[in-house]
């Protein structure tokens, strides 16, 4: 079966070369029985995985069973996986079955795995392991025959180092890991599933689509999602519904995208929130910097203009240079605007343009100015920055600092 076939049958919309990608490996590791996690923020849509991993498998004639992990309270999560005896607790009226095994033979997803609670994360292991589990309340062990496919959107590695996680259960299953890009990656995507849900929603309310001006559609693309397809999804049905107009532009869906900016990335809420405004701040120094070159570069042809060493060609005189007959020889005089557009004279000295830094240059004193001021915690001098620690240690190890 083919990568397209494949889309069309779980309703899978996008040709993004990530997405691609995860759909693939979740073919090549169907047949097998080997566990796998599916990784990935929330609302991406890894629900998806574990029934294309299912369908295609020998087990596919057995039961399929999605366990929400964190909708589960903690007292009763044993019970709902592994069952419980009759008496085994108050309420227990009688003996019950667990998902383990009502799905013997078939495919059980534990989504979001990384809520398990520590006690039932040993019980997961143990039937990973060996394939034996005891229900809640019995001291006989029992056997399944089960494939499990988990997904999270939580960082795993830091839960482990946390205490939160175990380990050894991440390694078993994580035999293969497949990652879901999130909305933001995925440009190209973004309208390609609007227009469907936006399909789907005119069915259902029986109504005409709603469609996005060419500004609207870059808008969406602009957009961050923090909360991914169904985020994507919850707009495309409110528009649905709320707006009469079936076109809409730029300005009308601004209203439905919150904390939208129209210069950067929106800034969402939370720990995911902190790093991409790092990226954002990061962006921002990059840009900063290159606008440093380009005025040092005009700040030598400002000189070289006023002193006769180069001409402008007639027909582009030289806007950008003020030279006045009266200064003195070592100075030049250029107009800034202010933050209220009034126009602001600077004299600056520009006898010697040779010792202007370059980009290169004005980064690098930029980062051991930084650096020195912390005595060298490249932690500390990375948020003064307003850069990545991975981003400063990789410029540190590309000047040689």
């Amino acid at each position: 079966m083919d990568l397209q076939s494949i889309k069309q049958r779980f309703g899978i919309i996008g040709n993004d070369p990530a997405l691609n990608r995860a759909i693939e490996k979740a073919v090549r590791v169907a047949p097998t029985d080997i566990s796998v996690l599916v990784t990935g923020e929330s609302g991406v849509g890894k629900e998806s995985i574990p029934k294309i991993i299912h369908s295609l498998s020998v087990r596919k004639h057995n039961k399929f069973i999605a366990v929400n992990c964190g909708a589960i309270p903690e007292g009763t999560i044993d019970s709902e996986l592994f069952g419980h005896e009759k008496g085994s607790f108050t309420g227990a009226t009688g003996m019950r079955k667990g998902y383990f095994e009502v799905a013997d033979g078939g495919t059980i997803f534990l989504d979001e795995v990384g809520e398990l609670p520590l006690t039932t994360q040993v019980r997961l292991l143990r039937v990973l392991e060996n394939g034996e589990f005891i229900k809640v309340g019995s001291s006989k062990v029992q056997k399944t025959d089960i494939r499990v496919v988990a997904a999270t959107n939580l960082d795993i590695r830091d839960a482990i180092s946390k205490g939160k996680f175990r380990e050894d259960l991440y390694y078993r299953l994580s035999t293969v890991e497949i990652y879901i890009p999130p909305l933001r990656q995925r440009k190209d995507d973004i309208h390609l599933l609007f227009r469907k849900f936006a399909s789907d929603f005119a069915r259902k309310y029986h109504m005409p689509p709603v469609k996005l001006t060419d500004d609207a559609v870059e808008m969406l693309r602009r957009y961050h999602f923090p909360g991914n397809i169904r985020q994507l999804r919850n707009i495309a049905e409110q528009i649905s519904v709320v707006e009469t107009e079936r076109m809409i532009d730029a300005a009308r869906l601004r209203e439905y995208l919150p904390h939208y900016s129209s210069q950067l990335p929106s800034i969402v809420e939370g720990k995911e929130a902190e790093f991409d405004y790092k990226a954002e701040r990061e962006m921002i120094y990059n840009i900063i910097l290159e606008m440093r070159k380009e005025i040092d570069e005009l700040k030598q042809i400002t000189y070289r203009l006023s002193h006769g060493e180069i001409s402008a060609p007639a027909s582009h005189p030289p806007v950008l240079a003020y030279p006045e007959p009266q200064q003195d020889k070592h100075e030049s005089k250029t107009i800034v605007i202010t933050k209220e557009d009034e126009p602001v004279e600077l004299i600056q000295d520009i006898e010697e343009p040779e010792q202007s830094l370059t980009l290169q240059e004005q980064e690098i004193r930029m980062i051991k100015e930084s650096l020195n001021r912390h005595k060298g915690k490249r932690k500390l001098a990375a948020k003064e920055l307003g850069i990545s620690e991975r981003t400063l240690y990789r410029k540190i190890k590309q000047y040689n600092l």
